[in-house]
């Protein structure tokens, strides 16, 4: 389904361009999917800046675990 939108996408924004050469479209039409779509790109930049710091949290945790794991395994050599 993600692939069928990517194409429609391309096709849309192609006949856009093909319009655009012809001076057939309202450049405020333009300006106004520029202006959804750098909104959309900042909304997802921030998701994923949040989704990376809360993985980042986790993965530290996890290191840490694994530190204190091998220090057990380590006294138990002994």
């Amino acid at each position: 389904m993600v692939e069928f939108l990517k194409k429609m996408t391309e096709w849309m924004l192609e006949k856009e361009a093909e319009m655009a050469k012809k001076c057939a479209i309202p450049l405020s039409d333009i300006e106004k999917q520029i202006k959804t779509v750098e909104e959309k790109k900042e909304k997802l930049q921030k998701e994923c800046e949040e989704n990376q710091k809360e993985l980042d949290k986790i993965l530290t945790k996890l290191k840490w675990m694994h530190s204190e794991e091998m220090k057990c395994q380590a006294d138990k050599g002994k």
